[in-house]
C-alpha cells in the first residue's frame, strides 16, 4: 500500500515491533502512544482515495444494491483490502463477514382445518405471519386482556395451547369501562395498538396459537392483506426467526361456525373444536452481509471505539442506468480503509492505540439502516456495553449548495446528543488540526430533514452509545446516476478523512473512556 519513508524520521524510536499477520490480535512491544498522530494522518491521501473510489464507485460495482451481485462485488473488494492491510477479521472464527439474514415479507400461504372444514387464507381468515400446529380444543379467553387488577386469564392455563379472543374491552353496568373506571377507552379498544397488546400478552402466556376476532376492522386488515398480496414492492426487513404464536384474524363466516355465541359470551373456557394451523412462510430471502475488521488496543482491548460506514448503494434503475454512489457512500467506505491503514500503520510501528478500533461497513443502509439494526440488536460482535462510541461517515466527498465559495466545511451531527463530553473532544481536536468549519445545521433538533435519525449511527443512539455522525450534505445527484466518482472533490475527502481519524485516535488513547452524560431528548 503506501510508502511509509517521509514518516520514518518521527517513529524510527519505535520500530522495533515485529511484522504482524492477519490473525494477530495483540501488539508485541508496545511502549506509549505517539504523542502527534499527524505522522500516521499524512499517510490519509486524496490519491488513495480516489483510486479505491475509481473502483468502488465504477459501473463494475452496479450500484450496490443489497443482497445483488454489485453488493457482493463490494463485500469482496473490502474484505481484499484488510486481508492486504493485514488488519485481523472482528469475528472469531476468523471471517470478516458479518451474515445480516433479510428478506422481502410476503403474505404466507396455507389454510386452517377445523374439524373436517378447511379455511382458505385471504378469505375466510387473515394472517401476516406463519402459524402451526394441531390442537384437540380452543380456549376462549374473552377479550384477552390483563390490567389493573382485571384478568382473562385467571384460573386459566393456555401454555401450549390455542386460544380466541375477541376485540373490544369489558364494560361496567353503568356504561363505564372497568379497565379505566370512568367513559374513556382504553387501549385495548385503540385499533392500532389493541392486537399487538393482546398478542403480545397471549405470548407471556406461552400460548401457542391466537385467534383473533376483531369484526370493526376486518375490512380494513383485508385491504392491507390484499395489497401486500399483489405488491411487488414490499420493504426489505431483518429476518426473524421466531416460532412465537401469529394473531391470525377470524372472519364473521368463520366464527359462525366455530363459537357463534362469541360476542354475548364473557366467560372464558374451553370449546371442543378439534383445529389444525397450517400456515408457511412465503418471504423472499435476501443474503447480506456486514464486514469488520479490529485493531486491538494494548492497554484497553475490551473497550471498542467503533467506525462506520454503509457499503451499499440502491443499485440500477429500471431503465438500466447505474446509481454509483460515489458519494452515497462510497465517499464514507474509501475513508474508513484510508483511516483504518493510518491506525494500522501506527500499530505496526509500536503506537497501537490503547483501545481497540472496530471498522464496520454495514449493509442494509439504504433499506432501513438494517445492518447496523441487526449488529446493535442481534449479533454484537463486541458487547455494547463497552463500546465507547460510534463515528459514523456517509457522504463526505462532495459541496452542498449552501457551502458554495465556503468549502472548508463539514456536517456534525448528534456529537452532544448524549455527551457534551465527546462533542468538546471533537471541537477541540479541530481546532488542533484540521480548522474545518463544523457546522450544526442539521444537529438542530428542529431539522425537518431528520438527518439524526437517518443513518447507521442511530442504532448506537438507541444504545446510550454516543456518536458523532460526519456529513457533508445532500446535491443534485443524491440517489441518482449522477453520483459518480468525477464528482467527488478528494482535497476534502483527504481532509475530512483526517479529522475522523484524529478525532478517532483521541477517543482511543484518552486514559478515561467518554462519558455519558446528556439526558437523550425525546
Amino acid at each position: 500500500m503506501k510508502n511509509i519513508l517521509f514518516i520514518v524520521s518521527a517513529l524510527f524510536v519505535a520500530c522495533n515491533s515485529s511484522q504482524k499477520t492477519v490473525g494477530e490480535q495483540t501488539s508485541v512491544a508496545q511502549t506509549e502512544v505517539i504523542a502527534d498522530p499527524q505522522a500516521f494522518a499524512v499517510t490519509i491521501t486524496e490519491k488513495e482515495l480516489k483510486e479505491h473510489l475509481y473502483i468502488y464507485a465504477s459501473n463494475e460495482f452496479e450500484g450496490r444494491e443489497t443482497g445483488k451481485p454489485g453488493q457482493k462485488k463490494a463485500v469482496d473488494y473490502l474484505k481484499t483490502n484488510y486481508e492486504a492491510m493485514e488488519i485481523p477479521p472482528a469475528k472469531e472464527d476468523g471471517s470478516y463477514l458479518q451474515k445480516v439474514p433479510l428478506e422481502f415479507p410476503k403474505v404466507p400461504m396455507g389454510s386452517i382445518m377445523a374439524g373436517e372444514t378447511e379455511y382458505e387464507l385471504g378469505t375466510d381468515f387473515l394472517t401476516f405471519a406463519p402459524s402451526a400446529g394441531n390442537f384437540d380444543e380452543i380456549i376462549y379467553v374473552g377479550y384477552g386482556i390483563e390490567d389493573k387488577g382485571y384478568s382473562d386469564y385467571q384460573g386459566l392455563d393456555v401454555s401450549g395451547k390455542l386460544i380466541l379472543i375477541k376485540s373490544g374491552e369489558p364494560v361496567n353496568e353503568d356504561g363505564t369501562y372497568v379497565i379505566s373506571g370512568s367513559s374513556k377507552q382504553s387501549v385495548w379498544s385503540s385499533r392500532s395498538d389493541a392486537p399487538g397488546a393482546r398478542l403480545q400478552l397471549a405470548r407471556s402466556k406461552g400460548a401457542k396459537g391466537v385467534l383473533y376476532y376483531d369484526p370493526d376492522n376486518y375490512d380494513r386488515y383485508k385491504k392491507y392483506f390484499d395489497y401486500l398480496k399483489e405488491s411487488d414492492k414490499s420493504k426489505l426487513e431483518i429476518k426473524v426467526e421466531e416460532e412465537n404464536a401469529a394473531l391470525v384474524l377470524l372472519s364473521d363466516n368463520m366464527i359462525k361456525n366455530i363459537f357463534p355465541a362469541i360476542k354475548e359470551t364473557q366467560t372464558s373456557g374451553s370449546i371442543p373444536q378439534s383445529m389444525s394451523l397450517r400456515i408457511k412462510s412465503n418471504n423472499e430471502p435476501v443474503s447480506s452481509e456486514n464486514v469488520v475488521a479490529v485493531i486491538r488496543g494494548f492497554e484497553k482491548p475490551d473497550e471498542f471505539v467503533v467506525i462506520s460506514s454503509h457499503l451499499d448503494h440502491i443499485g440500477i434503475n429500471k431503465n438500466g442506468d447505474i446509481n454509483n454512489g460515489a458519494d452515497d457512500d462510497g465517499s464514507g467506505t474509501v475513508a474508513m480503509l484510508e483511516i483504518a491503514e493510518a491506525f494500522k500503520q501506527a500499530a505496526d510501528t509500536g503506537n497501537r492505540p490503547k483501545r481497540s478500533i472496530v471498522f464496520l461497513h454495514v449493509t442494509g443502509e439504504e433499506k432501513g439502516l438494517l445492518g447496523s439494526k441487526y449488529y446493535t440488536d442481534n449479533d454484537p460482535i463486541f458487547p455494547l456495553s463497552q463500546t465507547v462510541a460510534n463515528l459514523n461517515i456517509d457522504m463526505i466527498g462532495r459541496i452542498d449548495p449552501k457551502h458554495e465559495g465556503n468549502r472548508n466545511y463539514v456536517y456534525l451531527i448528534g456529537s452532544d446528543k448524549l455527551s457534551a463530553e465527546l462533542h468538546e473532544l471533537s471541537e477541540e481536536i479541530n481546532s488542533k488540526y484540521s480548522q474545518l468549519e463544523l457546522d450544526y445545521t442539521y444537529n438542530d433538533e428542529n431539522d425537518p430533514n431528520r438527518f439524526y435519525y437517518r443513518s447507521d449511527h442511530y442504532n448506537f443512539v438507541k444504545n446510550n452509545i454516543p456518536i458523532i455522525f460526519y456529513f457533508s450534505g445532500t446535491h443534485e445527484d443524491y440517489h441518482r446516476p449522477g453520483d459518480t466518482p468525477d464528482k467527488i472533490n478528494y482535497d476534502l475527502l483527504e481532509d475530512r478523512a483526517r479529522l475522523i481519524f484524529h478525532t478517532a485516535w483521541e477517543i482511543a488513547n484518552r486514559d478515561v473512556r467518554i462519558e455519558v452524560d446528556v439526558t437523550p431528548s425525546k
